[in-house]
């Protein structure tokens, strides 16, 4: 997993509230092993029609979209079934953050553990993003992940809440068992520390 730092991309919005994970990824494609094979498939039923074809009225098939790195989705994203090929499917795709007034606690903890930053944002913030991105589809904006803020592209900085732990993971580019691996050498210390404990059993009598 890739540390985390600064992320300055171009948004695109799909202001659509309760995305669930069917149509991030359709359940199809959770039987494939191939991470890099699942960005074909996000939002499938949106970008193609009944014949595979493109469809040029989604926003992600409009040629000024392409290359965005940061998504910015209506409440709720990320609802309904727990699977973990729908952060993969959007790290696949180019995403590196997806920005959100609320996800859906599952999404969120998986999008965390494989290197997507959620970005929660007030209601007031969200609505500015896909106004500026309407108006201009090559609006940027710049997440700090140490300092937990987005810069918007009026200059105003606003605050993000995440927990402690998985800002350290993420901006070292680990994974919690990359973390406990890390560690190693003070378990080792701790053990080495406190004598062995001997177990016993009770006996009846």
């Amino acid at each position: 997993m890739q540390p985390i730092s600064v992320i300055t991309g171009r948004i695109v919005a799909l202001p659509v509230q309760d995305i669930d994970t069917d149509q991030i990824i359709p359940a199809r494609y959770l039987k494939v092993t191939d991470k890099s094979g699942l960005a074909e498939g996000l939002f499938y039923a949106w970008r193609f029609d009944a014949d595979g074809k493109p469809n040029p009225d989604f926003v992600l098939n409009r040629p000024e979209t392409q290359g965005a790195t940061i998504l910015v989705a209506g409440r709720n994203f990320g609802c309904g079934s727990s699977r973990e090929h729908a952060p993969w499917a959007l790290l696949g795709y180019g995403f590196r953050a997806v920005i959100s007034p609320s996800f859906a606690d599952i999404f969120r903890n998986n999008a965390l553990k494989n290197g997507l930053l959620t970005v929660q944002v007030d209601d007031e913030t969200f609505r500015q993003l896909v106004s500026r991105f309407d108006e201009d589809p090559s609006t940027t904006v710049t997440i700090d992940l140490a300092a937990q803020t987005v810069t918007l592209p009026d200059g105003r900085s606003v605050g993000f809440p995440i927990d402690p732990f998985t800002r350290h993971c993420l901006l070292h580019g680990v994974d919690q068992l990359g973390f406990l691996l890390g560690e190693e050498a003070a378990i080792a210390a701790y053990e080495a520390s406190h004598p062995p404990r001997v177990l016993t059993t009770a006996r009846n009598i």
